[in-house]
């Protein structure tokens, strides 16, 4: 089965809108893709056809391959309810509320939980595209990771990694969380995306070179600003949308998620991005 994942070098870099992309671009090549995000924290959820709870990013990223939002595609999801502490829910079901150190504790017994669970998803499509969170450069949370590089890891995921420039220090972004990774973790990575990119690209063609040459990696994208009316998912949002103050509207998203895969698709290498998710060899 085809798979990738999409990590980045920041909250908020783009990584969900990467994710929501790839599973529009797969599923209009007529492939039966899933989105899956092993644990995602925000304080905004939908409630699925079931009653069960998930994060907002999946269930788009589940519209826009033209799928009905299930638990698996997000199997933990926590909801802040402290600065300290949160909801942990299992399976669209509130589980117990824990704080970040005994939730960080109790990541070992999740492990396998949503190793299986992705193998189930992976089995049931013929491409599934995953999401991290964060960074994952955030080294002090390396043991029992299970949503970033532990996770690429145990299910052996090839990552592309995405950086934001319009916040300044893309460089030293993707340099800083490559170099921060063990060595064989950075050998999952096989393409960066520079994201959010306004103004002449060819002013950033020897940025490009000399972080191709320090990392080993290739950039294999560099996607402009692209003002989209898809809800925010976190708090770090970019401008405010009519979409952030009503219930989501599932038929009048497709023609964002179109314009969506239209900048990705003329911005980026989709040739490579098949090989790293292996649909050449699943072709």
């Amino acid at each position: 089965m085809a798979k990738i994942m999409v990590q980045g070098t920041t909250s908020s870099a783009g990584k969900s809108l990467m994710c929501t992309a790839l599973v529009r671009f797969f599923y209009k090549k007529g492939f039966k893709v899933a989105p899956f995000k092993s644990q995602n924290m925000s304080r905004n959820c939908y409630i699925t056809k079931d009653g069960k709870k998930i994060a907002t990013a999946q269930v788009l990223q589940a519209f826009a391959c033209e799928r009905e939002p299930e638990v698996n595609m997000n199997p933990i999801l926590l909801i802040p309810n402290t600065d300290i502490g949160s909801t942990v829910v299992l399976f669209g079901e509130d589980y117990k509320c824990m704080s970040a150190r005994e939730y960080f504790a109790y990541k070992k017994e999740l492990m396998p939980i949503v190793k299986n669970t992705f193998y189930e998803l992976e089995s049931d499509n013929d491409v599934v595209v995953v999401e991290g969170a964060g960074s994952p450069a955030e080294i002090n949370l390396r043991e029992y990771d299970l949503v970033n590089m532990g996770l690429a890891n145990m299910v052996d995921l090839p990552v592309i990694l995405v950086a934001d420039i319009d916040r300044g220090g893309v460089f030293a972004s993707l340099y800083g969380t490559v170099m921060l990774l063990t060595k064989e973790e950075r050998k999952r990575i096989k393409g960066l995306v520079i994201n959010k990119f306004r103004g002449d690209k060819t002013l950033l063609d020897s940025g490009i070179k000399m972080i191709e040459e320090l990392t080993g990696i290739p950039v294999i994208g560099v996607i402009p600003y692209v003002k989209l009316d898809i809800p925010d998912e976190d708090s770090l949002i970019d401008y405010d949308k009519e979409s952030n103050h009503k219930p989501i509207d599932r038929e009048g998203l497709s023609k964002e998620f179109d314009k969506l895969v239209d900048a990705v698709v003329e911005n980026m290498d989709m040739k490579k991005v098949e090989e790293i998710a292996g649909l050449c060899e699943t072709l």
